[in-house]
């Protein structure tokens, strides 16, 4: 009962430390055991908030695979991971979307969040240390931010299938620029009670055109589960784990091209000036995750806080569904 509490009140007192990547695969509780490979979808909406607001971060969803053939994408030797290890090698798509406080305005709403579009190919490499009970994840991500990435046409038709309203606006969307991040993610486990409990540390850098930041800070999770950190000889072999996590962040912000406009293209019509960003944001991720045999399933719920000066809180909410093969 007191470990109950305990991620009960982690969850209310702490909104959290971080505006982390929209759509994270690496982490370490979304470990999915697998022999071969896995695949995994994953859908973010703020419906899933109970919150159905459409501004800021409005959807997002990617496309997964992991898979011991990605080791010959030529992308992957610049990926970093611990040495004597079997990483897991893998490809994302990615497509997201930003809007204002408004989509019912045809007009640039000034001191609000600008329109921008991302859609991005990430591969990733993740490797585990044993012995010292560590976790790395490198992930390249490439692609496009603007009306490249078709985010307006995406939640028009979306509104449309759904009777929502017409979004207006997405002609002041960002302009198009390339999108190109290397990122690197660190976990390291602090204290575990063997498929029941653990605490992880968590560390994130990452550099490029759409993004600039570092970040840190803390996950527990809860229930029963096998840890990827955990030795073979050590792990348990459950066909079923039903466990709870929440994972606070904290991050300083250098870039965001979503809310500043490309590194390389100035002509967007409306952007955020440097000055109007909050350097420091704080995030918070919970939820439940239940394996059973190869199938994944997951349910989160995130706060993001103001992401510059004249804005909101933000929370949204997503699933993810996978398969071990």
């Amino acid at each position: 009962m007191r470990i109950i509490f305990l991620f009960l009140l982690l969850c209310v007192l702490n909104p959290s430390w971080s505006s982390a990547q929209r759509i994270d695969q690496t982490a370490d509780f979304r470990f999915l055991p697998n022999d071969k490979g896995y695949f995994r979808f994953h859908y973010d909406n703020d419906f899933f908030a109970m919150a159905k607001t459409d501004y800021y971060y409005t959807q997002g969803y990617s496309f997964e695979v992991g898979s011991p053939v990605f080791r010959k994408n030529p992308l992957s030797k610049i990926l970093l991971r611990f040495k004597e290890s079997e990483p897991t090698y893998g490809l994302a798509f990615e497509h997201f979307g930003f809007t204002p406080t408004s989509i019912r305005s045809n007009e640039i709403l000034v001191g609000d969040r600008p329109f921008a579009g991302v859609i991005l190919l990430k591969s990733f490499a993740t490797s585990v240390d044993k012995v010292h009970k560590q976790r790395l994840s490198s992930v390249l991500s490439t692609g496009m931010i603007g009306p490249a990435a078709f985010a307006g046409r995406m939640q028009a038709t979306i509104h449309h299938w759904s009777g929502d309203v017409d979004p207006q606006g997405w002609q002041y969307q960002i302009r198009n620029d390339v999108a190109i991040n290397y990122e690197l993610n660190h976990e390291r486990q602090l204290l575990e009670v063997p498929h029941i409990v653990s605490i992880h540390s968590n560390a994130q850098l990452r550099l490029g055109t759409l993004s600039d930041k570092v970040q840190a800070g803390f996950t527990l999770t809860l229930g029963r589960f096998d840890s990827p950190l955990t030795s073979s000889i050590q792990r348990s072999g459950h066909n079923f784990q039903l466990y709870l996590y929440s994972q606070s962040l904290g991050a300083s912000v250098g870039y965001d091209a979503t809310l500043q406009g490309g590194l390389f293209n100035q002509n967007s019509p409306y952007t955020l000036k440097a000055s109007e960003l909050n350097r420091f944001t704080f995030q918070n991720n919970y939820g439940v995750v239940v394996q059973f045999w190869k199938i994944y399933a997951e349910y989160y719920r995130t706060y993001l806080s103001r992401e510059f000066k004249t804005g909101r809180e933000h929370s949204w909410g997503g699933v993810k569904l996978g398969v071990a093969f």
